[in-house]
């Protein structure tokens, strides 16, 4: 059976340039693992890298009218937009039958299957949670004319139209997938995405990664250290890549085990010497499994600090503390690891007192000496997808504002002085985003006196943050009019020093 899949073009507007993507990194491997399982089974499997590869949809439409599958199925990433360009390929390859049957998979349909299926009538159906299996078992029972009823974990329209949807469970054994395919153009990056483990032990308000799997309570799986090893030596072997980076959410997995198996991971990856990053919790780090990591290679870090407020970290159900954090980066900081931070600055119930024990926090931590980390976190607020705690009980109190989509909501601040200073700093670092976005992403260099320009700006970021919040504190309330022209004024400031 011929199946292609295909990874489509997505376009991040300006003013949505500061906003993180909403999808796990780990999704980044989800055709390529589809890809593994089927041709492992004897299909024939075309991936079509339309992001990597700056695709239009006109080049898209051509390779797959060439390759004419049986079964084509779109990794849909949310992406702000409202995907019309993209279900208008589709219809338009389902019209002129160069793809008679059409599916999305990923973590947005899983949670937006209903308004994407009534978005797009050409889309045959949508496959929820881990792909993998379900795609499988559809291949194999495929006969070009609709869903098989039996088949776990897809949504699809009954012929009266309404909508059904029947879940699997998630994969038991990781080490029974077969390693991703990886494109030639995923090969050209510097890093080799791996996916050490799936799904967390967490319950984070904000976070999708085990409703996507179907379950509201852990559902950290991980792979054998030997089966790790075994997809790098290979990795090695065939493209000589040193450089990885483990893309799992919650790399060290739960208590004592968790980091046993780290220990033993950091024992089997000094061998090879190779570099890596990981992601993790911070009640995770600790100095041994830490130290004898570095050894072996680790040289990025992100974890979630969120808040450093105790107060905030409870209301996002993070089961961490202050104190967690502080000894995280104090022990990061001892082996040479300067983290990259996850951080909520603004909650819908976020109070003025919140922000300044928060921007007390990050100064006492001197987490606010790096440009792009200062813009991220004086800047970022919730966000809240579907499929997430929060979005739940936001709708249930009825506070969830809707826009173009069901899968992004909003609240507004439950203080206006909040909403102020928010509003303010998402459109000062939002410009500093859109004139760093060449350099930053690698297509430019960077201009000579980089580091001083960078020092300049990051003290405007932290002065202009720490002055707005001082005059809301004392009372001061801003118009509309007022906030455009602090805003510009800051822009006007920024631009002495941004790289033209």
């Amino acid at each position: 059976m011929k199946v292609l899949l295909l990874e489509h073009p997505r376009y991040i507007a300006r003013e949505r340039c500061n906003d993180i993507a909403n999808t796990p990194l780990s999704s980044s491997l989800i055709s390529g693992y589809v890809a593994g399982m089927l041709s492992d089974r004897g299909h024939e499997v075309k991936i079509i890298e339309g992001y990597l590869e700056k695709m239009s949809y006109d080049e898209i439409f051509d390779e797959v009218r060439d390759f004419s599958p049986d079964l084509m199925a779109v990794h849909l990433v949310y992406s702000w937009g409202n995907n019309q360009n993209l279900f208008a390929l589709i219809n338009k390859l389902k019209s002129d039958g160069s793809a008679k049957f059409v599916l999305v998979y990923g973590f947005y349909p899983t949670f937006a299957y209903e308004e994407i299926l009534r978005s797009c009538p050409a889309l045959d159906g949508a496959v929820i949670s881990e792909p993998e299996l379900t795609l499988a078992e559809l291949t194999e029972r495929f006969d070009g004319t609709g869903v098989p009823k039996s088949i776990s974990g897809m949504a699809w329209r009954n012929e009266d139209g309404s909508l059904e949807v029947k879940r699997r469970d998630p994969v038991e054994n990781l080490d029974d997938l077969p390693y991703p395919l990886r494109t030639p153009v995923m090969m050209k990056m510097y890093e080799v995405n791996l996916e050490g483990s799936r799904g967390c032990y967490g319950g984070c308000t904000f976070c999708y990664i085990n409703p996507y799997y179907g379950r509201e309570h852990a559902c950290w799986r991980g792979r054998t250290p030997e089966h790790i090893m075994s997809e790098i030596d290979q990795i090695i072997a065939k493209w000589g890549k040193k450089e990885f980076y483990f893309t799992d959410p919650n790399f060290f997995g739960p208590g004592k085990r968790g980091q046993e198996r780290a220990l033993k991971l950091a024992q089997m990856i000094k061998e090879r010497k190779i570099h890596f990053g990981i992601e993790a919790r911070v009640n995770d780090i600790h100095e041994e499994t830490i130290s004898a990591l570095v050894e072996a290679g680790l040289r990025d870090i992100l974890i979630g600090l969120e808040s450093g407020k105790d107060d905030s970290l409870k209301r996002l159900n993070k089961m961490t503390t202050v104190a967690q954090n502080e000894r995280a980066l104090k022990i990061l900081r001892k082996y040479g690891i300067e983290p990259n931070v996850g951080f909520i600055m603004f909650e819908p119930d976020s109070s003025l007192a919140d922000i300044r024990t928060n921007l007390e926090f990050l100064l006492r931590n001197d987490l606010l000496k790096n440009l792009a980390i200062t813009a991220n976190v004086l800047y970022h607020p919730q966000i809240i997808l579907q499929g997430t705690k929060a979005y739940q009980e936001l709708k249930k109190a009825g506070r969830l504002v809707l826009g173009a989509t069901t899968y992004e909501g909003a609240a507004d601040f439950a203080d206006p002085q909040v909403k102020t200073l928010a509003e303010a700093m998402s459109q000062i670092t939002n410009h500093l985003f859109v004139k760093m976005n060449d350099i930053w992403s690698g297509r430019v260099p960077e201009p000579e006196d980089a580091e001083g320009r960078y020092q300049k700006l990051n003290q405007l970021l932290v002065q202009s943050f720490s002055h707005g919040l001082e005059q809301l504190e004392s009372g001061v309330v801003f118009s509309n009019e007022e906030i455009s022209q602090i805003v510009a004024f800051q822009k006007q400031k920024m631009n002495e020093y941004l790289p033209l």
